[in-house]
């Protein structure tokens, strides 16, 4: 039988046998329920472990078993997916959701060791999250100010707020879209957010956000509702909920405007960074951008630091 080709000429994934297909089912059903993870992060979690046995299944398809892979298979599927040119960074999801499924079988007693424990990870880190200078900050908050036909679009009140609110508050895409206006207190200045896992955190606002919010919800969101009901903060312009390509499409002409190229992750690595080059203390830093493990932040005091560095060795008279 021939399969189909997907976009890079590969043939599909093949089916999976009944043990493998039985096992993550159980599997994703645990991490839904148990450990709370989103639709999109189950969905991911699935596609990589299905890459993974499809990988075991055409290198080895007579000894293909959940139970049956090794160390050696993973360490050999890191090279073939390094080979395949995945970045450092995706190799490191694919094996992270390996490590998981792994963890799992050994909590159910389906194996008895588990074949990630001694497993190193590629370097995760080894290219440094870009942060924008302040300069460039000012410049892509400050567009309202400058009246043309781009801040004079209809629906610049409400990506204005949102990318307000992104840099004071360093939240990711997917919070942004699910905040409820019930999540807001002006009064106490700060915001209830669903993170990942469905972990619920508290983040301050600073009052330009409040304010560009304010005017977003009094001048243009009635409009969008068109006298309807939403529990949603932001709407897109049929007053349904905000998506993640509207927002992004949104983000691309701000940078478009101020010639940068912005994403998502540009901006919270930036509200990260320009706090802890303020002197925020690393765990406020980790409670704010809501990372289960303070390592995940440690990254930015790398960041600072070399921004120190490149700082000294421009401005000290016997630094070169």
């Amino acid at each position: 039988m021939r399969h189909a080709k997907n976009k890079k000429g590969d043939p599909d994934i093949q089916p999976l046998n009944a043990e493998i297909i039985s096992l993550l089912n159980r599997f994703l059903s645990y991490i839904t329920v148990e450990r709370g993870l989103s639709k999109n992060t189950v969905e991911s979690y699935y596609m990589d472990l299905k890459g993974f046995f499809n990988y075991l299944a055409t290198s080895q398809p007579l000894n293909v078993s959940t139970s049956a892979f090794t160390r050696e298979d993973i360490v050999n599927y890191m090279g073939k997916l390094k080979d395949d040119g995945h970045s450092t960074s995706s190799v490191c999801r694919f094996v992270s959701s390996i490590k998981s499924f792994s963890k799992f079988l050994v909590t159910e007693k389906i194996i008895s060791e588990d074949p990630t424990e001694t497993l190193r990870l590629p370097m995760q880190w080894e290219r440094l999250p870009k942060a924008l200078g302040m300069d460039d900050i000012k410049k892509l908050l400050n567009l309202d100010h400058e009246p043309s036909a781009f801040s004079l679009q209809p629906l610049f009140v409400r990506d204005s707020a949102m990318l307000e609110l992104m840099y004071s508050s360093g939240l990711r895409v997917s919070e942004i879209i699910s905040i409820k206006v019930n999540d807001l207190n002006f009064e106490g200045g700060f915001l209830r957010v669903t993170g990942k896992g469905s972990k619920e955190r508290v983040v301050p606002m600073n009052h330009r956000a409040m304010e560009k919010i304010k005017k977003y919800t009094q001048e243009l969101r009635p409009d969008l509702l068109k006298n309807r009901q939403s529990p949603y903060l932001f709407l897109t312009n049929r007053g349904m909920p905000m998506t993640r390509q509207r927002f992004w499409q949104a983000l691309k002409k701000f940078g478009d405007m101020v010639g940068l190229e912005l994403t998502p992750h540009v901006i919270r690595h930036s509200f990260a960074t320009h706090l802890l080059e303020g002197g925020a203390d690393l765990r406020s830093v980790q409670k704010m951008l809501g990372h289960a493990d303070i390592s995940t932040t440690q990254i930015y005091t790398k960041v600072t630091v070399d921004r120190i560095r490149k700082v000294y060795l421009e401005h000290h008279p016997r630094a070169k």
